[in-house]
């Protein structure tokens, strides 16, 4: 189906250069998914399908608000937000107002959505908190950068394009679309590689560039691309990024789209942006997948030593969090917590079992491992000769039999009451009310449909979570059974 829109972005297309396999990709436009690319015959591996100048593409050195956004000191994501901003100001002025057609407004990324949303549909969620952050920071961005650009504005720029509300849809787009071109570019908007759709590890084409070092003399200078953090958006590893190519003969101010794998006559062609999970891809794109295997929900140090609040002294809880990092451990560490991963299948990250472990010593064990860190300097070695004298059982540098020997009974109780806590963050309506309401939900509503699935995604991890300690803990109980079994058996025999 081609849309008013797609005949005026194909022309625009057709203006600007970008060359496209007319004859086996088809462009479809529905109200409810939007654009999307299908094979009108059947791809092979190897096959181009598109080519795109890089002139064709909406940077900071190819805007008309270069020389404003370069005096400003402006680069990076901020630099490029100013340009769309910029650009779509001029209307059809521009010269990517073609490309515009099919360019949304903003992308429904929660970036963008109201404080009352974020607080009620991500509630719990490994977002709720990241997006109110965001939001806080990319609003300083607005006020200390953009703002004063308004006094420099060209005569014929209307300021309200560049408010606080514009800002957020440019960064909602560019957080989504972007693709880092090359050195002397940098990130940009790339038309029509953007209309592919994303499919986790599905990915059938790829983007190629040759590298760029050199375009204009006059900007060898000012030719790296500065650290994204300093935008606040997530977005750093862009996995659609245009990855680089040294072929002799290719034309370094092209970008070349090929297939990386065969595709099916009237199969939809995607890209991928990665191995990531339903929080990810909400955070960064603006929807979630059913059935995502790459999620994970983080265990904050802070619920662990809630936990241990309600069983030691803070004197003790103290002593053995100090032990656990003088053995050279450590949660993974966000700006502003730190905190421990479990996988969608359940399995906690084995820092997270060392500590607990520790945590639940005996004091003539702990006081041992402690003896032995103090003095053999031999850190996990250590760890592995309480565990060997405990368990009778030698210490394997593989997590996985490491943490079969952690999974204590005790171990196994901490992590399920960790679970039912980091659950309680959502409410008081159970897993099987979100499912029936996600069940009941029409893509139409697509702020309530995406939160939902992070919901049930992130609680399902939880209900693994809780799987998995329930089976060590029915492990180390027939453990201890056959130990018992045995001692009795060499009685009998004495």
């Amino acid at each position: 189906m081609s849309s008013r829109r797609l005949r005026a972005f194909k022309r625009w297309m057709i203006s600007q250069g970008i060359e496209w396999s007319k004859e086996t990709l088809e462009f479809i436009d529905t109200p409810e998914e939007g654009i999307s690319v299908k094979a009108l015959w059947d791809l092979n591996e190897g096959d181009l399908i598109s080519k795109i100048p890089k002139a064709a593409c909406l940077t900071i050195k190819t805007s008309g608000a270069r020389d404003l956004i370069e005096s400003a000191g402006l680069d990076g994501y901020l630099g490029l937000s100013v340009a769309l901003m910029y650009e779509k100001s001029l209307g059809g002025d521009s010269p990517w107002a073609g490309y515009f057609q099919v360019l949304p407004d903003c992308e429904c990324l929660p970036l963008v959505w109201s404080l009352d949303e974020v607080d009620q549909l991500l509630r719990g969620t490994e977002l709720h908190k990241i997006v109110k952050e965001d939001k806080a920071l990319i609003y300083e961005d607005w006020k200390e950068s953009i703002l004063p650009l308004l006094d420099s504005l060209p005569s014929n720029i209307d300021p309200k394009f560049f408010r606080v509300d514009q800002y957020f849809a440019a960064k909602s787009l560019i957080a989504s679309r972007s693709f880092e071109i090359d050195d002397y570019h940098g990130f940009g908007m790339v038309p029509l590689a953007d209309l592919f759709n994303h499919k986790t590890g599905a990915e059938d084409v790829h983007f190629t560039c040759t590298s760029s070092h050199s375009e204009s003399d006059d900007d060898s200078d000012n030719s790296d691309t500065d650290d994204l953090d300093a935008d606040n958006i997530d977005n750093k590893e862009q996995s659609s990024e245009l990855e680089c190519s040294s072929v002799a003969g290719d034309d370094p101010s092209v970008l070349e789209m090929i297939m990386v794998k065969d595709v099916k006559a009237g199969v939809e062609v995607f890209n991928t942006y990665g191995l990531m999970g339903n929080a990810a891809l909400l955070h960064r794109y603006g929807f979630t997948e059913p059935d995502n295997s790459f999620g994970i929900v983080n265990i904050d140090l802070e619920l662990v030593l809630e936990w241990s609040s309600s069983l030691f002294s803070s004197r003790l809880r103290r002593a053995r969090l100090s032990l656990w990092r003088r053995i050279d451990y450590g949660g993974c560490a966000s700006q502003s917590a730190e905190y421990f991963e479990i996988s969608s299948n359940g399995e906690p990250q084995i820092e997270l079992l060392i500590l607990l472990y520790i945590m639940l010593l005996p004091e003539d064990a702990y006081h041992k491992l402690d003896l032995a860190v103090s003095t053999a300097n031999n850190y996990e070695g250590s760890v592995g000769t309480i565990l060997s004298k405990k368990c009778n059982i030698p210490w394997d540098n593989s997590s996985e039999s490491r943490a079969d020997l952690l999974l204590t009974e005790s171990v196994c109780n901490a992590l399920l009451w960790l679970a039912d806590k980091r659950e309680s963050l959502y409410g008081s309506n159970s897993i099987k009310h979100d499912i029936e309401a996600l069940e009941k939900c029409c893509m139409k509503e697509r702020k309530l449909y995406h939160s939902l699935m992070l919901r049930v995604s992130e609680r399902t991890i939880l209900e693994n979570l809780r799987t998995y300690a329930a089976v060590g803990a029915r492990s180390q109980s027939s453990f201890k059974g056959i130990q018992r079994a045995s001692m009795r058996k060499r009685l009998k025999r004495n």
